[in-house]
């Protein structure tokens, strides 16, 4: 006779699942939800395009949210039922199925357990990411065209909406940066834990003397500020270069010098862009990012100058935050949280959830000390 007792691991998951609830506020949620509706049904709604696309946007990010949460109670529900249904019927297939959803339930709530852990100022936005190699020649370029597919792969299984932003190709093998963004509810809070630099370990696939070689590339991570206001760039501090926007191999994508490039000459920082096909939406885009980027370098500066003044200064990321070993011992291990994977492939196909959480909570606690 069949005795599935799964009561205790349904429970410790209701408790879970109601702080998650009450962390979130799903009652405030609900009408934040009744109010953007409204505002979306008005007849004049798209008289501003750009108010327009904050009122939907930001109506289909709360819709998600609550689905998700509603959802996740849902199927607690029906697990309890398919408890009682494998028992009655002393169905071992049934109790087979309830294992599996107890565990596919199991990992869902810790993961929007993590979620409620991101209440940074920002951490609730959309990201952007750009991806750059560094030392290491083809096996570094060729190295971030794999950071590159590995986010955007994570970000498909996660059903998250992608554009790329800007591409620069290199003349060997894979890319010398790209900017993409990924559009979808604490987006940057999830990812920012990803910023840092990656090394790669590997026998080259570009050299005969199949030697060992060691490749880097930087993963920037920011959030998508609709408005940087806080941020006044005078005219005289930037340069704006126009080019012909390319794929690989220099083919041409595009027949008109639409790409912009803007460096804001006080810092340094560079911005290209050539998704969009007018050069004034490039411009409007990278000048986002760019009052972005300020803004972060900004609020840095003064967190910095504040722990000064303190006496406390420490660096809150190392210059290497996680190596990929693809020789000998395959191994991808994370050296601030001690998180590891045996199987980089699945990694390189965007199984980094272990990772990301494991740095949010990383994070949380020295936030805390």
């Amino acid at each position: 006779m069949l005795e599935l007792d799964l009561s205790a691991d349904i429970q410790a998951l209701r408790v879970t699942y109601g702080d998650i609830r009450e962390v979130v506020d799903v009652e405030t949620l609900r009408t934040d939800i009744a109010r953007l509706s409204e505002e979306a049904g008005a007849p004049d709604l798209w008289d501003d395009t750009e108010r327009a696309q904050k009122v939907t946007s930001a109506l289909s990010h709360r819709q998600a949210t609550l689905a998700r949460i509603e959802g996740i109670g849902n199927r607690l529900d029906d697990l309890e039922v398919l408890v009682d249904l494998a028992n009655e019927m002393d169905d071992e297939d049934s109790a087979a199925e309830a294992r599996a959803e107890l565990a596919a339930l199991t990992e869902i709530i810790n993961q929007l357990e993590v979620q409620t852990l991101l209440d940074g100022e920002y951490d609730d936005r959309s990201a952007i990411i750009t991806i750059r190699s560094g030392a290491g020649g083809d096996d570094a370029t060729d190295f971030a065209e794999m950071l590159m597919r590995m986010y955007l792969r994570w970000a498909e299984q996660h059903k998250y909406p992608v554009k790329v932003m800007d591409t620069s190709y290199a003349e060997g093998a894979g890319i010398k940066s790209a900017t993409f963004e990924i559009d979808a509810p604490y987006a940057f809070g999830t990812l920012s834990v990803e910023a840092g630099t990656h090394r790669l370990a590997r026998i080259s696939p570009f050299g005969s003397a199949d030697k060992r070689q060691t490749s880097f590339a930087a993963v920037e991570v920011i959030p998508l500020m609709e408005e940087a206001t806080e941020v006044d760039i005078p005219e005289g501090d930037i340069r704006v270069d126009v080019f012909r926007s390319s794929g690989p191999g220099g083919q041409s994508v595009n027949t008109t010098d639409s790409a912009v490039r803007i460096t804001h000459l006080p810092t340094g920082i560079v911005v290209s862009m050539q998704n969009e096909k007018s050069q004034i939406q490039n411009r409007a885009a990278a000048m986002r990012v760019l009052q972005t980027r300020l803004l972060l370098l900004q609020k840095e500066e003064e967190a910095a100058k504040k722990k000064e003044l303190a006496g406390n200064i420490t660096a809150s990321w190392g210059d290497q935050m996680r190596s990929y070993f693809l020789y000998g011992q395959q191994l991808v291990k994370d050296l601030r949280t001690g998180h590891e994977s045996g199987n980089p492939a699945a990694v390189f196909d965007g199984d980094l959830d272990g990772f990301i959480s494991a740095g949010i909570r990383w994070r949380k606690r020295k936030d805390d000390d």
